[in-house]
């Protein structure tokens, strides 16, 4: 499937949101695992995804981290925009196989990380990082980490479709988006989406 906003990555996709969210929510936490995130192209992901397509001079060249990575949906952009190498971050180890198949698709190269960044530094030049801020015990070891990373000169970049623990004192806007999502997964069809630049 190709995401609304992002006509121009190709990505494996859940087509059927909404009973495979539940279901599978429901018999993954009866072992233990997390919802599938990677099945989903998320707003704070799309709208990443276009503004590093429509501004590739902000990874072009350029060693880029795709945090909490998914999909892969915002890697495989930032290497369509001409980044000279991207890892895709995530703890999730499905997100492995996810970013595999949809570099593949895109016949792009993206590496992968299962590890925990957060707090760590691999040199990279941009960090992106979308839809992050939806709790607050993990938004408060995000903003230290992306402020220690954006001192030594990293540029931080965040997509967010207006989530509860948006650090907005600390950012600065670069564009807005009206960005078309499920139902089924967000309270509306079309979800104001703004990219922030870490400041």
């Amino acid at each position: 499937m190709r995401p609304p906003h992002v006509p121009e990555v190709a990505l494996y996709l859940a087509d059927e949101a909404h009973d495979l969210w539940h279901r599978t929510e429901e018999q993954l936490a009866e072992i233990g695992l997390p919802p599938p995130f990677w099945a989903f192209a998320w707003a704070g992901g799309q709208g990443l995804a276009r503004y590093v397509l429509d501004h590739p001079d902000a990874v072009a060249g350029k060693r880029v981290l795709d945090f909490a990575s998914g999909s892969g949906l915002v890697a495989v952009a930032a290497m369509q925009a001409g980044a000279a190498a991207v890892v895709g971050a995530d703890i999730d180890p499905f997100c492995e196989a996810a970013i595999r198949l949809n570099a593949e698709a895109n016949e792009v190269p993206v590496a992968f990380t299962g590890v925990d960044l957060v707090g760590l530094d691999h040199g990279w030049d941009v960090v992106l990082a979308g839809d992050v801020f939806y709790e607050k015990p993990f938004a408060d070891r995000l903003v230290p980490w992306f402020d220690a990373l954006r001192r030594r000169g990293a540029d931080v970049l965040v997509g967010d479709p207006g989530r509860s623990y948006l650090p907005r004192a600390r950012l600065e806007k670069l564009a807005t988006y009206q960005v078309p999502v499920t139902r089924a997964l967000e309270d509306a069809e079309v979800k104001r989406t703004t990219v922030w630049r870490f400041a």
